[in-house]
């Protein structure tokens, strides 16, 4: 990270905790709006003083990790995929007190933050030097409707695309689900909605998984306001293969889409693989793969091959949903 003099010029090396006791899941905004914590967490963008006294922009997003406790980072510029210039950011620990008001400080600057319905203030002892609101940030491909000549796998209701498939009763799709046709190279929009489930850590919090041609995985998982970890394995991540260019994940229960542009690799006549496929991906409209070659499969895929594949909507016991769900063939 590059030294600046901006607002909250610290770092505090702060990690996820071990989670509480037991894990808490809400599939629902409405089954979440119990939790006070959910409330708390979220985006929030503002502004602060530099060391020269003008105001710089900034974004704050903040974590919820259960029984009142959180991680927030504070983006230099802006929030990822909005302004962030994609190195300077503070992390800070926080809690909750009472049921709309929460606290965050670290042992190595003066600088607090203190959240309360809905706005965050930064102070310096009695000096407010910084101020936050909440924004919820949509996906510009949200609702996108099917182009003429696409197939829709997904629209509500079962048109006889997917085995494996169930439904809730507000119609939505639960994990599980593959198609019965199989695809080589094509455009393929999806929308997702992961749990809030803010006591689980890891692999734990919403984990599903887009699979392109059941060989290469867009990883599916609560990865929002965290850092990437060395396994590769986060929300945006081609498992295991290669980061996100930036972490575009949005706060649980918000709906969020993937936009995918992807060419099939190609074989000779002897089965020799002559040229690699090739992704470009969109998590909510925010470039993350650009027209990278995919070195192999990915983790639990299928060896790679010259016949085509289905879309493989992976199920890993959490409840992760998804709608509007089509695809071009190319």
């Amino acid at each position: 990270m590059k030294p600046i003099t901006v607002l909250f010029s610290f770092v505090f090396a702060a990690s996820l905790a071990a989670a509480p006791k037991g894990q808490l899941t809400y599939e629902t905004p409405a089954a979440a709006a119990k939790d006070p914590d959910f409330a708390i967490q979220g985006e929030y963008t503002g502004k602060g003083m530099d060391g020269e006294g003008k105001q710089s922009k900034l974004g704050l997003q903040i974590v919820a990790l259960g029984e009142g406790t959180f991680q927030a980072t504070a983006f230099g510029g802006g929030l990822p995929g909005a302004g962030w210039d994609g190195d300077t950011k503070w992390v800070y620990s926080g809690k909750r007190k009472g049921e709309d008001k929460a606290s965050f400080a670290s042992d190595q600057s003066p600088i607090s933050l203190h959240y309360l319905k809905g706005k965050v203030i930064a102070a310096k002892g009695d000096q407010k030097v910084g101020a936050f609101e909440k924004v919820t940030r949509k996906s510009p491909t949200l609702g996108a409707e099917a182009p003429k000549g696409a197939k829709v796998l997904f629209g509500g209701k079962d048109n006889g695309t997917l085995d494996q498939l169930k439904i809730t009763d507000d119609g939505l799709m639960k994990e599980g689900a593959i198609t019965k046709d199989k695809f080589q190279s094509f455009k393929l929009h999806v929308e997702f909605r992961l749990p809030f489930k803010p006591t689980a850590r890891g692999q734990a919090r919403g984990n599903s998984g887009l699979y392109l041609q059941r060989r290469y995985e867009l990883q599916v998982l609560d990865s929002f306001g965290i850092e990437m970890t060395p396994a590769k394995n986060d929300c945006g991540c081609l498992y295991k293969q290669k980061f996100p260019d930036v972490n575009a994940c949005f706060p649980p229960l918000n709906w969020q889409t993937y936009d995918v542009e992807f060419t099939a690799a190609k074989f000779n006549t002897e089965g020799q693989k002559t040229t690699s496929a090739r992704i470009t991906a969109r998590l909510n409209g925010i470039v993350i793969h650009d027209d990278y070659a995919l070195k192999s499969k990915t983790g639990a895929g299928r060896p790679e091959g010259a016949e085509a594949g289905p879309i493989w909507f992976q199920n890993h016991s959490n409840p992760v949903r998804y709608r509007n769900v089509w695809i071009v063939e190319q």
